[in-house]
């Protein structure tokens, strides 16, 4: 309730999800809490929606209205018997010293035990309601993908696999494949991706000894078909410009151990900490710099790069299966001013690019503003800048410039990627 209130108020789940985490021992239990998050976040219009109206009495305060969204998402994904259910959310108020607001809660989710139908008839019948996203994200699927926008909004809702990218330096994927079965997780190898596996079953793959000890890292197979891109080889100098939290570094650090440089850069410091952690995590080495892209003078040493990955900052409409709280805290103004800065990155940073370099630029947006459009714009003001098709059809679908793949494609996330070539004259 602590976790889901802050987000309804705001915060991002992410942010909030380790302060609660630190609260469980057991794994099961971590489960279970985003369970509950991700049911309640993924249609947060209809259960604030519903609370609102069985409270009658504007808005509630922030832990009743978690308890009742918490409560009520828990009854309608079927989490458990629904008497249990209203008595768990009624006894965590008492438990966070809300005991005024237990007898509140408890006729509240009772009543929508009793009247359910009829509650969830008179429900509102516009897009916000019917499709459980903001109206501005509705209309932008709808303009960009006039042939495919309900059946995005749909993949959001989703469930999403994990999945594991295997650290080739310290393990191959049929031992961890292996081992996962003697665990009794079921598990599968990925049958284009090299280094992934795919797993269906709820876990905390934190947990397994495999991520412990550096053997696998949690990297959607969207995201591992980055660093593919890159057509990585020894010798080369390499840049991922916005690499925190070091997924992607990770990989092109396992992937190429003999690069001759290869430099992670982001611009906050204590992102630029968690690259650190995952480098040491899986034993691997690399030049991690917090600083501001767009400014080279502050952090380059005037030697130019060979291969630059640029994985954008964006509105992540590509992952919101993943991060459910995404349409609650993404707002319309919100793209203007990140392609403003993708357009920055691009142009910053292809200065850095030698000639005959690759720059792959990416992002995890479903939307053309973020990522055909800001290629295009690119290459029309960059005279020394091509397109490669590099980008392969099991990515997905060919769009103006790079390829899109929308979130479930062959089990991934929505992401976006282009490969730019810098002409060797």
């Amino acid at each position: 309730m602590r976790a889901l209130a802050r987000v309804l108020a705001g915060e991002s789940l992410d942010a909030v999800l380790p302060e609660s985490d630190a609260r469980l021992a057991d794994p099961r239990d971590r489960a279970l809490l985003r369970a509950i998050a991700y049911a309640a976040l993924r249609h947060p219009f209809r259960y604030r929606e519903l609370a609102a109206r069985l409270l009658a009495r504007g808005r509630p305060k922030p832990l009743l209205e978690a308890a009742i969204v918490a409560g009520l998402a828990q009854i309608e994904d079927e989490l458990g018997p629904a008497h249990a259910i209203v008595d768990g959310s009624v006894g965590a108020l008492a438990a966070l010293g809300e005991a005024r607001l237990v007898p509140v809660a408890n006729a509240v989710l009772r009543r929508f035990l009793r009247e359910r139908e009829a509650l969830v008839a008179a429900l509102p019948g516009d897009d916000a309601q019917r499709f459980q996203h903001p109206r501005w994200l509705i209309d932008a699927l709808r303009r960009d993908w006039p042939d495919d926008w309900t059946a995005l909004l749909a993949a959001n809702d989703a469930p999403a696999p994990v999945w594991l990218r295997v650290n080739r330096r310290r393990a191959t994927r049929a031992a961890v494949l292996a081992e996962l079965t003697t665990q009794g997780i079921a598990a599968a190898a990925d049958p284009v991706l090299p280094d992934a596996i795919r797993i269906d079953d709820r876990i905390v793959p934190q947990a397994l000894p495999a991520f412990v000890e550096g053997r696998v890292s949690v990297q959607d197979a969207s995201a591992q078909w980055i660093v593919e891109l890159l057509e990585l080889a020894p010798g080369l100098r390499v840049l991922d410009a916005c690499a925190a939290p070091g997924g992607k570094t990770c990989h092109i650090a396992e992937r190429e151990p003999g690069l001759a440089t290869l430099v992670a850069l982001d611009i906050d410091p204590a992102r630029v900490a968690r690259i650190d952690a995952a480098l040491a995590r899986l034993g691997l080495a690399a030049t991690t710099c917090a600083a501001d892209a767009t400014r080279p003078g502050d952090w380059w040493d005037g030697r130019a790069f060979d291969r630059i990955l640029i994985d954008a900052p964006c509105t992540g409409t590509g992952v919101i299966r993943r991060h459910p709280d995404i349409r609650l805290l993404r707002r319309p103004g919100d793209v203007a001013a990140l392609a403003a800065r993708q357009d920055a990155l691009l142009d910053a940073l292809w200065r850095l690019l030698a000639p005959g370099g690759r720059l792959v630029y990416a992002t995890c947006s479903v939307l053309a503003a973020e990522n055909a459009d800001r290629a295009q714009a690119f290459l029309a003001r960059t005279p020394d800048a091509v397109a490669v098709d590099a980008v392969p059809e099991d990515f997905g679908r060919a769009v103006a410039v790079g390829r899109q793949r929308f979130p479930g494609d062959g089990g991934g996330d929505g992401f976006y990627a282009a490969v730019l070539g810098k002409r060797a004259s």
